[in-house]
This record gives structure tokens, C-alpha cells and sequence, in this order.
């Protein structure tokens, strides 16, 4: 019998939660066992051994498994190639790698394949400003005769030959999918619906985000799979459900018209073995004042587990109840196996932006910790009914912190600003799940901004071990009646505004606004209508990269201040055209049609709608990054299996500036970066400034630390090739403070993709 049980250990239970003894003796003696430990699909388990997705595979793991790289040799590698982008753009891109081919962004928004093993171009495929900026799909058929990457670009969904670098023109209709479609609203009100991340593959279905934008009446944000080879739509999920479904029932009646959000921006985590696809959706909108979508809003800041191959819903756990915060599920579900009190389980956890970890059976949704629901203050603002409990695990510990103070007050701030946040916090109100109010500040930590993000976390699935990336980046909301107070530039307002273009926009556009890196924005607002400069600014066009996070009121002083009347109706400018050096085989991707690119955007309830009377809005208030006392930004592990943190180390550049070295000017923060796990216990991890980290995955010791030439933006990528393992790190971002612009340096290399190795010699000695 203990051979028995030691055989189904080794075979079955990594994927499946253990049987009773009977139960394995009956599947023995009726002469099933063969068959009792294959999934109900053909499936294969997940494969650690690649890197064909953003996270790894398409479970999102970021874990690789491979022996060369370890970590008594971590310290020892070095740079054996690199890609330089050869522009002057910011890239967040991921590559990914496929055999003997690596898929990278560059050269003015090019996508470009190149050899992995020594970074020489096999073709570029131009002009593709717009594309996804964080990662592309690659799928292959069975018999490996039609190989495509998939991406978005301006709404569309496209596909290119991943041999050839051209356009697959039957894709969709003439080469791509109207993402605008099939949202129950009319597609011209439909200005922003591509995503910045890539989706996920499942067999022969591509599922897909969307990021729909965060004001009033932005569309909703469906979940939707399409076919890869014919771009056929295959089935969509209503995250805000229509008349008759689950969940409907948590709206008002006619919210599913007007509400929009309910999205995933993020990664899509997919159980292959079960054909279960994770969906961490995001808020509803408008994010800070919900008096038009009264309830706790289902799928709003939920993980919802549907079928992949179908979309239909198996189970969900909502984080948030009515969210006010603007609390998204940001972060990669990860697939992990825990073995709690002794029965194993194949789990899912799920890290938030506040700052918590959820852990769910995979298959039923049942919580593995307790979760409580616990009572919070009520909203004292006119038509909002905030929800009156939000879940907290009980068990699990949280890895923020939820509140600013006097005693807890950045003490490295200036003297003068520290005194003026000390006078600010009389009036202010902070705390967990504290709702925004036009009567005083609502400071938030983590803010919209903080806690956990896309790309920042990861996992060891076999052994139950999360890390999670996370800083404390708080956000101060006072909300303001939209129509009462249209926005205009008093003293004050203009003061705001010259400081967010200061920071944000004179490194491209000069301090005059006369043109740097970028063109001349003089006289802009005279140029452009407000909806068309709204939409460049969260959008990004051409090497401008989209910011999202800024909102109306602020859009509004900026369009002022660059000399933006209501006025204002052409929309100015042609994309810079760049000569590409190299094997360019085509340019621009599909031809999309002109009005499907173009659109007035919905601005008003539908007739007969009962509408709120006001609505409000507010600042992200995000400029305030460094509230707290350090560390800001950390790499915290969870051993699930306990519930437990079995360590933590603050990453960027939070050890200098805690030490009182005020030449970094900010705290450090960890947003926009990423980590790869490796089977052997070495975490790689990437931090503001340039930082590159190795870490014991057990014990959290520091084993190797770099700093790199350009700021990293983008998922680190791990692969194999002849037994030899290459770390990639996008190096292609600049610093956005000049105080430690490691570029200036001697010996800086180019903007680009660094890829490291062991030397040959060590290679030699592992081999």
C-alpha cells in the first residue's frame, strides 16, 4: 500500500488533490489507474521550460525551469548580448522567445524577430505605432505549418507571420477585428477599447482584455475569446451583466447601458489542464462616485473563473463590493499547489492593489484561508450608498499598509513640505476603505496606483510559494461637483498644472514648450479639440507613451494652459516618418479604415435612464508617492502553504534615499516591473534606478545587484537554448530624474535588451 500511495504521489497529485486510500485502491482494482490522472481534456500539464507568453506560459507564472543558473553562480553573470532599440522612444515591452527566435519592440515602434542566440535581425515589420505595449501572443498549429503573433493596434486585433514579419490578410476582415464591436453600445461612441497587455492563449482561442478608459460612460469591458486563425468571435463574458444573467441583480436595472470599466487590463491566467480561465477585473466606472450603479456591482474588482473554451461563468469572489477606490485586480492570478493540513490542493491566489492575498480552491472557488467580511465607514456623499462590509483574509497577512499618520510621515521629506502634510493631515481623513468626500481629503495607501500591479507577482505552482511586488504610492482624492465646478486656472490650479507639465511632459516638449525630444506643444490646445488632446494624453500617440492615470479636471487645465479653447476642432500633425535600417518586409500592419479609428465618445445617460443628480470627480492625486516612512517599494514572499511571509526586501533605490542621500530626489517605486523564479531558488528582479537584483527564493539573501544604463519597463523573460540559459531585461526606458541618469555615465550602454549569461567557462563547469 505505501507503494502504492508513493506512485500516485509522484504521478497524480502534483495536478490533482489527493484521494482517499479506498479511492485509490478502487481506481486500482477496477484498472483505471492509467486514466484516473489524465485531465478531462487533451491538455498537456504546463510546461515551465519556455517563454511563448508574457508570464512564461500562459498560467503566468514567471517561473522557469532550467539547472545552469543558480544560486551559488547567480553573481556571476554577464552581459552576452544586446539589442538596442535605436530610438528615442520609451519601450515596456516583454519579448518573448520561440525556438531560436526572440519578438521584440524597437526602431520607432517596429516588431522585430531576431535570433536569440546572438541578437541578429531576421525581419522588421514597421510603422506599427499604436501596437500593445506591454507583450504580444504567439500561437502555432499541431503540425507547426502556421506560425502568427497576435496583438492589438488601434482598437483592431491583427495577426502577422511569425516567419515572414507580414500581415495575415485573411485574419478577421482584410487582416483585423473591430475590438469596437459586440459591446451592446454603438461602436462609433467607442473612442479607447485595446488593452496595453497582451491576452492569453488557450488552444486555438485567443482571450482578451480590454481597456475601455475610467470616465463617466466609458464602454464596458467584456472578456472576449476570439478563433486565431479566422479572428471569428467564439464567446464573450459580460462583466456587467445584462438583463437576465448573474449578477444583473447587483446594478440598477438599466446600469448595463451607461456603466462602463468592469475589465481586465491586466493578465488572464489560464489552467490549461482544466480549460479554467482566471479573470482579475477591475473596477466599475466612474470609479470615485458610484450614485449611478448602486449594489455591490458584479464582476467589479472580482476574480471570476470561466469556462476557456466557452466563457461561462464557474465561480467568482469579489474583493471589493461597490468600489470607490479605484481597487482593479491588477496582478496575475497564480496557479499554485499547497498542501494545507495535509490535503494538497490546487489553488489560485490573487494579489490586490490595497494589499491583500486571496487564496481559492482552483475548481470550486472555496476560500483555502478564512476571508471576513468586515464593517467599514459609510459614504456622506449626496446619492451614494457605499457598501456597508469589504472582505479582509483573516489569516493571511496583508503587505501594505493601509493609512498615513503624523507618527508614520515620511521623515525624509524637506522641512517645508513635512510641515505642510503635518497641517494637511488635521483635516484629512486616511484609513482602509475610507470613501472620498467633497468636504476633505481622503488619503488612500496604497492609492490607485500602489499595492500590487500588472506583472508583479509570481510563483513557484509547485511548491506554494507567491512573490509579490508591491509599493506603498498613496493617492489623495477630494471630490468635486463636475458641472459646479468646471475647471479653470486660478492661482493655485495653474501652479498644479505647471508643475504636472514640468515633471511629466519638459524632459520631450522643452521648458517653454518649444520642442526637445518631441515636437513643439505651443499653441497645442488651439490645434486640437478637447476630446482629440484628451485622447493623445491616455492614449499615447505615435513615441508618446499613454497616461492613463490623469483625470478630466487636470486634462482640462492642461488643454488651458497649452492654449486649448472649446473652441478648438482640427486635430494636427502627421506621425514622424523614420528611416529603418535593416530586413524591413513590411510596414503598418493591417490598413484599418478611417472610421473605426475615429469616434465621439458617449456623453450623457440614455434617454429615460434615472440619473444622478450631480456627478463628481476628483484627482488621482497621485504626486505624492513617498507619504510613508521606507521602504516604499518591496518583493515580499508567501509561503502558501502556512498563509505565511517567509520574507521580505525592499527593491529600487529605497536603501540610498532612506540613508538621507537626497540626490534621488524621490522615493523609489516598483510599478512597471517585473520578476522571474527559476526552479533552482534564484528570484531576478527588476527596480527603479536601473536595479537589477538576484535573491534566494527561500531565504530572501541578496545574491547578486546591478545597475543598469536605462530604466527597466517590462516583464523579465528567462530561456534555454543548447543548455544554455539566457536572462533578457528590457533596459529601454529613460530615468525620469536626472539626478541618477545612469545613461550619462562612462561606459552606458545604448538603450535596448541586455541579455546575460554565465561566462563560458562556468557554463563549461555546470554542464
Amino acid at each position: 500500500m505505501k507503494e502504492i500511495v508513493r506512485l500516485y504521489d509522484d504521478t497524480c497529485a502534483k495536478r490533482y488533490k489527493r484521494t482517499s486510500i479506498c479511492g485509490l485502491v478502487l481506481i486500482l482494482l477496477t484498472g483505471l489507474f492509467s486514466v484516473a490522472c489524465e485531465p478531462d481534456n487533451e491538455s498537456t500539464p504546463a510546461s515551465y521550460s519556455t517563454w511563448t507568453h508574457y508570464g512564461g506560459g500562459p498560467e503566468q507564472s514567471k517561473y522557469f525551469e532550467a539547472e545552469q543558473i543558480t544560486p551559488e553562480n547567480a553573481g556571476q553573470l554577464q552581459l552576452a548580448w544586446m539589442y538596442p532599440t535605436n530610438d528615442e522612444a520609451n519601450y515596456h515591452f516583454s519579448p518573448i522567445v520561440v525556438d531560436t527566435l526572440m519578438f521584440v519592440i524597437g526602431k520607432n515602434y517596429s516588431l522585430i524577430a531576431i535570433d536569440a542566440r546572438t541578437g541578429d535581425e531576421i525581419w522588421i515589420h514597421t510603422g506599427l505605432q499604436g501596437i500593445t505595449r506591454r507583450g504580444i501572443n504567439y500561437w502555432e498549429s499541431e503540425d507547426g505549418s502556421d506560425k502568427r503573433l497576435l496583438f492589438t493596434l488601434d482598437n483592431s486585433i491583427q495577426a502577422i507571420d511569425a516567419r515572414t514579419g507580414k500581415s495575415i490578410s485573411s485574419f478577421g476582415t482584410n487582416g483585423y477585428v473591430d475590438m469596437r464591436e459586440g459591446l451592446n453600445r454603438e461602436p462609433s461612441s467607442i473612442r479607447r477599447m485595446q488593452a496595453m497587455m497582451p491576452g492569453v492563449l488557450f488552444e486555438d482561442l485567443l482571450i482578451l482584455g480590454s481597456a475601455p478608459g475610467e470616465g463617466y460612460f466609458s464602454p464596458p469591458g467584456y472578456v472576449r475569446a476570439y478563433n486565431v486563425v479566422t479572428g471569428d468571435l467564439k464567446w464573450t463574458f459580460h462583466t456587467i451583466p445584462l438583463p437576465g444573467e448573474f449578477g444583473h441583480d447587483t446594478w440598477p436595472e438599466d446600469a448595463y447601458k451607461y456603466v462602463g470599466g468592469v475589465n481586465v487590463w491586466s493578465e488572464i491566467s489560464v489552467d490549461s489542464d482544466r480549460g479554467i480561465a482566471y479573470l482579475p477585473i477591475g473596477s466599475p466606472t466612474y470609479d470615485f462616485y458610484g450614485a449611478d450603479r448602486k449594489g455591490s456591482n458584479l464582476f467589479g474588482n472580482s476574480l471570476v473563473a470561466v469556462n476557456a473554451r466557452t466563457g461561462e461563468r464557474i465561480w467568482h469572489f469579489q474583493t471589493v463590493h461597490h468600489d470607490l477606490w479605484d481597487y482593479d485586480l491588477s496582478s496575475a492570478p497564480q496557479l499554485i499547489t499547497v498542501n494545507r493540513e495535509g490535503t494538497q490542493i490546487d489553488a489560485v491566489a490573487v494579489a490586490t492593489k490595497h494589499g491583500f492575498v486571496f487564496v481559492f480552491d482552483r475548481e470550486t472557488g472555496e476560500p483555502v484561508f478564512p476571508i471576513e467580511e468586515r464593517e467599514f465607514p459609510s459614504s456622506e456623499m449626496p446619492g451614494e450608498e457605499s457598501w456597508p462590509t469589504q472582505p479582509i483574509p483573516a489569516v493571511v497577512p496583508d503587505f501594505t499598509r493601509h493609512e498615513v499618520t503624523k507618527e508614520t510621515l515620511n521623515p525624509y521629506l524637506p522641512e517645508e513640505t513635512r510641515k505642510a502634510w503635518l497641517e494637511r493631515l488635521d483635516s484629512a481623513r486616511s484609513g482602509l476603505f475610507v470613501p472620498p468626500s467633497d468636504k476633505y481629503e481622503t488619503i488612500m495607501m496604497p492609492g490607485a496606483l500602489g499595492g500590487a500591479s500588472y506583472g508583479n507577482t509570481a510563483s513557484n505552482p509547485e511548491k506554494g510559494l507567491v512573490y509579490i511586488m508591491s509599493e506603498e504610492y498613496g493617492s489623495v482624492y477630494r471630490l468635486y461637483n463636475v458641472e459646479e465646478n468646471r475647471p479653470v486656472l486660478s492661482a493655485s490650479a495653474l501652479k498644479r498644472i505647471k508643475s504636472l507639465y514640468e515633471n511629466q511632459c519638459q524632459t520631450c516638449h522643452g521648458k517653454d514648450m518649444a520642442g526637445a525630444a518631441g515636437p513643439s506643444l505651443t499653441e497645442a490646445g488651439k490645434r486640437l479639440m478637447f476630446n482629440d488632446f484628451k485622447n493623445i494624453i491616455t492614449e499615447g500617440k505615435g513615441l508618446m507613451p499613454a497616461f492613463v492615470h490623469v483625470d478630466d479636471r487636470t486634462l482640462f487645465g492642461l488643454y488651458r494652459y497649452m492654449g486649448g479653447t472649446p473652441a478648438g476642432f482640427r486635430f494636427g500633425g502627421e506621425e514622424e516618418t523614420v528611416e529603418i535600417e535593416g530586413p524591413v518586409v513590411a510596414s503598418g500592419g493591417a490598413e484599418i479604415r478611417e472610421d473605426s479609428i475615429r469616434a465621439e465618445a458617449m456623453s450623457d445617460y440614455p434617454t429615460g435612464v434615472e440619473a444622478p443628480e450631480a456627478r463628481y470627480s476628483t484627482d488621482y492625486g497621485t504626486e505624492w508617492q513617498g507619504l510613508l516612512s521606507p521602504p516604499w517599494a518591496t518583493l515580499t514572499a508567501y509561503d502558501l502553504n502556512e498563509g505565511t511571509i517567509i520574507w521580505r526586501q525592499p527593491i529600487g533605490l529605497d536603501s540610498a534615499y532612506a540613508k538621507g542621500d537626497k540626490s534621488f530626489g524621490a522615493p523609489a517605486g516598483t510599478i512597471r516591473k517585473g520578476m522571474v523564479v527559476t526552479s533552482t531558488g534564484v528570484v531576478f528582479a527588476t527596480g527603479k534606478g536601473g536595479m537589477l537584483y538576484a535573491f534566494d527564493a527561500y531565504k530572501g539573501t541578496k545574491l547578486w545587484e546591478t545597475t543598469l544604463s536605462h530604466e527597466t519597463s517590462g516583464q523579465p523573460v528567462m530561456y534555454e537554448i543548447n543548455g544554455k540559459q539566457y536572462l533578457v531585461i528590457n533596459s529601454s526606458y529613460r530615468f525620469d530624474q536626472g539626478s541618477y541618469d545612469n545613461s550619462k555615465k562612462p561606459g552606458a550602454l545604448p538603450k535596448g535588451y541586455l541579455v546575460f549569461s554565465l561566462p563560458e567557462s562556468n557554463s563549461a563547469n555546470e554542464d
